[in-house]
């Protein structure tokens, strides 16, 4: 098995080389060949010489794009060089690389898209703010009426994509707000997605760029997102079967 670490990173030159050394010292999982690819997202820090240097492949893209962006610019890649399948794991060290054997496990299971969740019964470390965890919630919420499934941590950014996602996110992936999001497409598309528990931490470097009345914003455009993602993708599904 082929895997792609996908690691979108904007001025993360702080967190970066720690996470990447942390990738290298990790056992192999048995029958998994395991490859980073850092998308440097516009950064205007030295993220990128920090990636070389820790050995790691990097696809710099030529402006800031965003998370959606950079993620899709990975996701394209893996689909195209016909990997396997894709973990996407924060630049900011939020991500234990030890944890991906959890995402590996359930992913063998024949799942297309798998989240690791911070939010279920028993899983220890970082669990973020009080603001950002209300709004968790609020998704939570929204994404059970509208899918129809129960996720506990929908802004997880910690996932796993099988070569079904990895065709459908290399085609069309959202932007604005692409954690929550690309759930309701992956749902709206017939793909199957399941959770997994796993141990997050804070960020090791840089600062986010959602906090205090910034996140109430976010919440209201997040909102309306996911529902438009769910019908646009429910809609080109019955117009695809009817043309054929």
């Amino acid at each position: 098995m082929r895997l792609l670490l996908i690691i979108p990173a904007f001025n993360e030159q702080a967190a970066l080389g720690p996470l990447l050394q942390e990738i290298k010292a990790l056992p192999p999982p048995e029958g998994v060949a395991v490859e980073a690819v850092v998308v440097d997202d516009g950064s205007s820090d030295r993220t990128q010489d920090v990636a070389r240097a820790n050995g790691a492949r990097v696809l710099r893209l030529c402006r800031n794009l965003g998370i959606g962006g950079a993620v899709q610019a990975g996701i394209q890649l893996a689909h195209r060089e016909k990997y396997d399948a894709a973990v996407q794991m924060d630049g900011d060290g939020q991500h234990p690389p030890a944890e991906l054997v959890h995402l590996l496990g359930a992913a063998k299971n024949g799942e297309d898209l798998v989240v690791g969740t911070r939010y279920r019964e028993g899983t220890a470390g970082f669990r973020s703010t009080v603001m950002r965890r209300l709004g968790s919630s609020w998704l939570r919420g929204i994404l059970r009426l509208v899918t129809r499934k129960r996720f506990t941590d929908p802004t997880s950014g910690f996932r796993l994509y099988g070569p079904r996602a990895l065709a459908l996110f290399s085609d069309t992936y959202p932007y604005d707000f692409p954690e929550p999001e690309s759930l309701a497409v992956a749902r709206a598309a017939g793909l199957t997605v399941t959770e997994v528990s796993v141990t997050m931490r804070e960020r090791q470097g840089g600062t986010s760029s959602i906090s205090g009345y910034t996140s109430i914003y976010y919440m209201f455009k997040v909102t309306v997102a996911v529902l438009l993602a769910y019908l646009r993708t429910n809609r080109r599904r019955f117009e695809t079967r009817d043309a054929e």
